[in-house]
């Protein structure tokens, strides 16, 4: 007699189920337990890594926080110095201007100071022309005058006589 195979799945065996039970369970027991540690050091793993990568995450997001306060800080000081660089060409810009007006002022000063001189030097040489010109024309008057007082030769000679004596004497 021998079994077909129809006649196993039609009429089952319940010997042979429980002996296929039995090592179906035996076998997925060796299974498990050969499998367990490896899973469990994986999972492990993974656990780490997530923790890991949690605990960078967070590293990363202190980091970036204090660079962000390092970047207001340095903004922060750029703008102080900005504000300093500001000021300071403005008090330069406020030294230069008034230096300019000083020299404008010393300049001014210097040319009115010297139009005062030519003017003075200008007018001492009018004046002197003035006498020149005053000293000709009273010459001319007094030699008209004694020309017509001193009608003589002898007159005249007298009198020249007398200017040199004067004027050796001075």
């Amino acid at each position: 007699m021998f079994l077909s195979i129809s006649d196993l799945l039609l009429n089952p065996d319940y010997g042979l189920f429980i002996w296929t039970t039995v090592i179906f369970l035996v076998f997925w027991f060796f299974v498990i337990r050969a499998a367990k540690k490896p899973m469990s050091d994986m999972l492990g793993q993974r656990n780490t890594d997530i923790q890991e990568a949690l605990d960078e995450a967070e590293k990363a997001r202190i980091d970036m926080a204090n660079l962000k306060v390092d970047n207001a800080k340095m903004i922060a000081d750029a703008r102080e110095e900005q504000a300093q660089i500001i000021a300071d060409a403005k008090a330069t810009k406020d030294q230069i201007v008034a230096e300019a007006k000083v020299k404008a002022t010393e300049e001014a000063e210097r040319i009115m100071a010297n139009a005062k001189m030519e003017i003075e030097s200008q007018k001492k040489v009018a004046i002197s022309e003035v006498k020149n010109q005053s000293s000709l024309i009273a010459l001319a008057i007094a030699e008209r005058v004694i020309r017509k007082q001193l009608k003589g030769n002898e007159d005249q000679e007298a009198l020249a006589n007398e200017l040199i004596k004067n004027i050796k004497l001075s």
